[in-house]
Order: C-alpha cells, then structure tokens, then sequence
C-alpha cells in the first residue's frame, strides 16, 4: 500500500518536500460549469445585469484565484504561474462553461490552481447574478488535462 505523503510517520501533516524533484513544463485544464435560468444567461450574454460585466469580472477573479491556491488549501506549494487563461463557454440555453488553462515550469503541478480557478469563476457568476437567480448551481468541477511531472500525461477519457 502507498505511503500518504501529506502524513509524516508520526500522523500529522506535513509539505511534501519537492527540493529534489525535476523542474518539468506543466499545464492543468480543468472544466466546471454553472447552470442557470434561461433569462439569466440571456442577461449575462446581453450585459444586462446590474452588477457590471459578469464574464469579465468572473474571468479576472478566476485569475486571482489561481494565484492565491497555496493560501487557501493548506498543503499547495506556492507556484510561479507562467501563464493563466479563464474561457467561457454557452452551452446551451441554461449552461455556462467554464474552463481555466494554467501553466509553470516547477516541481509540482498545476491541478489545484486549475480547480481554483474554474472554482471562482463560477462563484462570481453566482454573486454578480444572485439578485436575479437565486437557482443557480455549480457542478461538474473536474480535471481534463494535465501534463508534466513524474506521472506524465493524463486525459479525461470519459464526461463523468
């Protein structure tokens, strides 16, 4: 069975220490989406809502979120991010997609900084939108790419 490497022997937390590991190229994708009423969207699209440029401010809110990961989950290393990218997407009448690319050359990956970053982005959808759309619901976080480091390449295979 594999050791925990977040737990020392004595069961308490602990950093992994990455000194000794290999800087590689990485990069994250990680997908979320945020389902809301066919009128909010509408307004969303149109630039309708009270509260200002909802895409706009979800997108650089998402970006501060990348950069703040290591101060929100306690075991993060902090990164020196080389490159943040937040897209949206309409999918339908009611879903909006959300996908944040990220990318450094380190020693760790990037996977938390994506899921924060799609994270708060669909959270500023939610606030800016709140007062006309109380239904609102985040759903379907999840990693679709990662690359670099010892494990090498993944790829969502599946949409679950």
């Amino acid at each position: 069975m594999k050791e925990f490497t977040h737990i020392d022997e004595k069961g308490k937390a602990k950093m992994v220490d990455v000194t000794d590991k290999d800087e590689t190229k990485r990069e994250a994708i990680a997908y979320g989406q945020i389902k809301l009423k066919e009128s909010t969207l509408e307004r969303v699209k149109n630039g309708q809502i009270e509260k200002g440029a909802v895409l706009e401010t979800a997108r650089v809110a998402g970006i501060m979120g990348v950069k703040k990961t290591a101060e929100l989950i306690p075991m993060c290393h902090p990164l020196l991010i080389t490159g943040i990218d937040i897209k949206f997407e309409f999918e339908n009448a009611t879903t909006l997609g959300i996908y944040a690319t990220v990318r450094t050359r380190g020693k760790t990956g990037v996977e938390m900084e994506a899921f924060t970053g799609v994270s708060i982005a669909a959270l500023t959808v939610y606030d800016m939108c709140k007062a006309v759309d109380k239904d609102m619901v985040i759903k379907n976080i999840k990693l679709m790419k990662k690359t670099g480091g010892k494990s090498g390449t993944y790829v969502r295979e599946n949409d679950e």
